[in-house]
């Protein structure tokens, strides 16, 4: 049924390791690190627009970095405009999203992680539960507005298209 071991060093060994591997996931479905966990959840998304802070009182918090953010914003404006001159470029902008679409995923993904690590904190047993559902659904839930979102835009825009033509 289970494996044999060759001695008990060996047996020791592997429990050793399951525990470190074990604690490692805890730190991480608990968000003792926010950045990380956050990295984890939206496969590193989130990693250019956040940074750690230390407060006055010592406790390390997650901040936006407006800069990154306000770069890209500008750099997406910019192409947006140069862009205007033609009906494809027009096109191209309304069904890439770029701007829009980063920075809808930016706040979800903060407003999502931070209820569900408040939630995690609690000593509520039905509220830890409720945070880790969140965090395992709530990415299933997004995809699936994304896609509707995406169908919803893309109809949009082949109709503004024809109204142009």
């Amino acid at each position: 049924m289970g494996r044999n071991y060759e001695s008990i060093e060996e047996l020791r060994r592997k429990k050793k390791l399951l525990k470190s591997e074990i604690n490692d996931l805890e730190n991480l479905l608990t968000f003792k690190n926010t950045k990380e966990s956050l990295s984890a959840f939206t496969n590193g998304l989130t990693d250019q627009y956040l940074q750690e802070k230390v407060d006055d009182d010592g406790d390390e918090k997650v901040v936006l970095r407006k800069d990154v953010i306000a770069r890209h914003l500008t750099s997406e404006v910019k192409d947006m405009f140069i862009n205007k001159q033609t009906a494809v470029g027009i096109a191209s902008t309304a069904l890439g999203g770029n701007i829009t679409d980063s920075l809808i995923k930016l706040g979800i993904t903060a407003l999502v992680g931070n209820y569900a690590k408040k939630n995690m904190k609690s000593p509520n047993w039905k509220k830890k539960l409720l945070g880790a559902a969140m965090i395992y659904l709530a990415p299933i839930a997004l995809k699936y507005v994304r896609k509707k979102m995406e169908v919803y835009q893309k109809n949009k825009s082949v109709s503004s298209l024809e109204q142009l033509i």
